[in-house]
């Protein structure tokens, strides 16, 4: 097994994931029967409930074998990471309930850039980033990881056009779309990224079918020429689970 170097942008078939805990049986059926093991989180008790077991507002993982995290995640999750060889870094700022206090590490990384709005990166993510000369660019999105859906070094998705416009200026293809159909309970709407991840080397996958998005044909243009497939994990409407974060490869 290998660590993914560059986060989010698996070289290989992905064999183990981080992901929210409370997913259907039908998507867990459906990264089982890719090969993928899983980590499923637990709540973290500071946050409100529609995020509670979001991995991505957690845990960020800096690549190869460093994992940053928000004091007050699951022993048991710290554990199963620590198993796998993870070296676990505890995050300085303490999660809450209302934003901005729930965005501390939802940083997205792209490539050598990381997007977050500034104002709010967890300290010890920052002097990390830093020290691995990966450059941070400010956005007015707190929710960066949510809101982005990487799909290569040099490409993205968002619904976000204010990412979309600091990313075009960092040299990234983006394709902005309009969606409204994906689920996040308690709210009217999720994000893009939140339903997403790499699961190979140019296989994007969508927690449901990406049928059931309106935005699903700019989508699937857009990812024919980038060379990579949309796996659908499951026949359910698409759902935002807060990332699905890959970890190792084979």
């Amino acid at each position: 097994m290998n660590y993914i170097n560059v986060p989010n942008i698996p070289e290989g078939k992905v064999r183990l994931a981080i992901v929210d805990g409370r997913i259907s049986p039908s998507l867990e059926s459906g990264l089982r029967s890719m090969g993928i093991r899983l980590i499923k989180t637990e709540a973290h008790l500071g946050l409100y409930p529609a995020i509670s077991f979001h991995p991505d507002a957690v845990f960020h993982h800096l690549g190869e074998r460093v994992i940053v995290y928000a004091p007050g995640a699951a022993e048991s999750v710290l554990g199963a990471l620590s198993g796998q060889g993870f070296l676990l870094i505890k995050g300085e700022a303490e999660l809450g309930d209302k934003y901005p206090a729930s965005v501390y590490y939802n940083a997205a990384r792209v490539g050598n850039f990381v997007f977050h709005n500034t104002k709010y990166t967890d300290k010890v993510l920052k002097e990390n980033f830093f020290k691995m000369d990966i450059e941070l660019v400010h956005i007015n999105q707190g929710y960066a990881k949510c809101a982005i859906s990487v799909v290569d070094e040099n490409s993205i998705i968002t619904m976000d056009k204010g990412i979309a416009k600091a990313a075009e200026k960092k040299g990234i293809d983006v394709l902005v779309i309009e969606e409204d159909a994906i689920l996040l309970p308690g709210f009217k709407n999720g994000f893009i990224g939140g339903c997403t991840g790499l699961l190979d080397k140019g296989k994007w996958a969508v927690a449901g079918d990406i049928r059931k998005l309106k935005s699903y044909k700019k989508i699937e243009d857009f990812l024919l020429r980038k060379g990579v497939e949309i796996v659908s994990l499951s026949d359910e409407s698409v759902v935002d689970i807060g990332t699905i974060i890959p970890l190792l490869t084979d």
